[in-house]
């Protein structure tokens, strides 16, 4: 866990007078820990990339007994990560530091639906479909063989509201191929569903009443879109469960 939000790195602080968050850790609590009756869950208490920096150099070699990590998958965060938010989030900050800095392939997961929840408190329904629909990607592209994704690439994965009469089951839902950025200056995509423009990932999460998944392969060098032979490697890998908008 993380205090912090934002695309920042800076050195991890001992827990305020305040605790951690839904008092998961005590005041004065060391920088970095885990929780007392389950060691795999840890808290870095600085920003999201300082996080994911701290779990692929220390925590996750030390649960794996020196095995370094071969997938980073960052979120779902709370509200979509599209536009210019992608710039400044944490969640895709921490998925670039992985995929760019730590040469670890990595997804980035948001969703449009719900609140901070507490781990111990009762699962929302978003949390369920969003949790089904993030393994159901997961497990494709590992299914799919190492090298997960190319060099310098993360997926920027959005999902779309969920509610209890709308979009409340993974069944329900389509993934969609689309891009980062808009595409109005840049070269053509891959080709996919017989066009080479794909759509912004922006307009297909903001789609009235449609259960969509937006899956862009983000160029992790600048979080812009990666170039149309880096989406070929990508979707082809993801090809199972794309669907056409």
């Amino acid at each position: 866990m993380t205090e912090q939000t934002g695309s920042s790195d800076a050195a991890p602080k001992v827990v305020d007078s305040d605790g951690c968050q839904y008092s998961s850790c005590v005041p004065g609590s060391p920088a970095t820990g885990s929780n007392s009756s389950d060691p795999r869950f840890n808290y870095v208490n600085s920003y999201p990339v300082t996080s994911i920096k701290t779990g692929i150099l220390t925590t996750g070699p030390k649960l794996w007994n020196g095995a370094q990590p071969q997938l980073a998958v960052t979120g779902p965060n709370v509200g979509q990560n599209v536009d210019v938010q992608a710039f400044f989030s944490g969640t895709i900050g921490a998925a670039v530091y992985a995929a760019h800095t730590a040469k670890v392939p990595a997804i980035a997961f948001s969703g449009r639906s719900g609140d901070p929840t507490a781990w111990n408190k009762p699962t929302p329904i978003y949390s369920k479909v969003y949790a089904d629909l993030a393994l159901n990607l997961t497990n494709t592209l590992i299914s799919s063989g190492a090298p997960y994704l190319p060099d310098d690439v993360f997926l920027n994965v959005n999902f779309a509201e969920v509610t209890d009469s709308k979009c409340n089951s993974a069944s329900q839902f389509k993934f969609i191929p689309t891009r980062v950025t808009t595409g109005l200056f840049s070269g053509r995509d891959t080709e996919i569903c017989g066009s080479t423009r794909l759509p912004w990932e922006a307009d297909v999460i903001l789609i009235r009443n449609a259960c969509y998944v937006s899956v862009s392969v983000g160029d992790a060098a600048d979080k812009t879109t990666a170039d149309a032979s880096r989406q070929k490697v990508a979707f082809d890998k993801l090809k199972p469960i794309l669907s056409c908008l």
